[in-house]
């Protein structure tokens, strides 16, 4: 198996589109570039922000390889292979090996309610499938329909190449749990939610995936390093300098105020797709405001 570690701020990078909506891959390769320059940890492509649940399969093709190419070494390359059946997610993981991603996210099958019976036995036949890549576990409730129980992830964790879990659901509860069961293991867990990074890395997780870090890579980093270092302080001033950014979550899918972020900081990262694209006018104007302010406090 792959040996990476399962650490830092992982950004789940924007997929730029064209007018057209086809791939922009000049400016995908620049967003690796300018993620990269940051100090980013690992590049994650076809993530939740990424628009993964959007793409098909050539555009997966596509944009990893872009990714990985651009990347050339420098960074971790995680692959968002999961989908609705084991079939076509261990299709999409060998995929995400042949074009050399370093580890698999694997989001729960959604749509159809499943029992924690059948996600482990998803989990463990997509694992044996693909033996040599480290997989992610990824929980993510809200948009999925289903949540990955923290006994189960407990279980889980004995795969040998199951190897981490990120957990989006909000639920602290639920996040600490997940570290709980795994601290004497060598297992990691990442925060998929951006408010809960510093407090979960002190509590023992090991790192994000941070949508906002599309927006303010070199904020979402510090929150990580100024940790590593124990400037707890500065850590925190990071971790609230967030809170502005993802109050205006509310006025749409958060996928979408990201990226819609990213267009007016001046990269032509296009719209989503359809019909995921609109913000209302109050929505732009709240956007834009925050992004003056941070821009006013250096955050850019």
């Amino acid at each position: 198996m792959k040996q990476v570690d399962i650490k830092g701020i992982i950004v789940p990078i924007v997929t730029p589109f064209n007018e057209d909506e086809s791939v922009n891959t000049d400016e995908l390769r620049r967003q690796v570039d300018r993620q990269i320059e940051a100090g980013i940890h690992a590049i994650f492509p076809f993530g939740t922000n990424g628009e993964g649940y959007i793409l098909n399969g050539e555009d997966k093709k596509l944009v990893l390889e872009t990714v990985i190419d651009q990347v050339a070494g420098r960074v971790p390359v995680y692959a968002g292979s999961g989908c609705i059946s084991t079939k076509e997610t261990i299709e999409q993981s060998k995929m995400a090996e042949a074009a050399g991603a370093d580890v698999l996210s694997i989001i729960t099958p959604s749509f159809a309610k499943a029992s924690q019976a059948e996600l482990i036995t998803h989990y463990e036949t997509v694992a044996a499938a693909v033996p040599d890549m480290p997989i992610v576990l990824y929980n993510i409730p809200a948009r999925t329909g289903n949540k990955i129980e923290p006994e189960t992830v407990a279980k889980l964790a004995q795969v040998d190449n199951i190897v981490g879990a990120k957990d989006s659901s909000g639920d602290w509860d639920n996040l600490s749990a997940y570290i709980d069961l795994t601290r004497d293991i060598d297992f990691s867990v990442l925060s998929g939610n951006d408010a809960l990074i510093l407090k979960a890395l002190q509590y023992g997780a090991t790192g994000s995936i941070a949508g906002c870090a599309n927006v303010y890579p070199h904020n979402m980093v510090g929150i990580y390093e100024n940790w590593k270092k124990g400037d707890l302080e500065a850590a925190q001033k990071c971790q609230d300098a967030v809170a502005p950014l993802r109050s205006v979550f509310k006025y749409g899918n958060p996928n979408t105020v990201v990226k819609t972020a990213v267009r007016l900081l001046g990269y032509p990262v296009g719209l989503c797709r359809a019909p995921f694209n609109q913000l209302p006018d109050e929505g732009i104007e709240a956007l834009k405001q925050v992004l003056a302010d941070d821009k006013a406090k250096g955050m850019c």
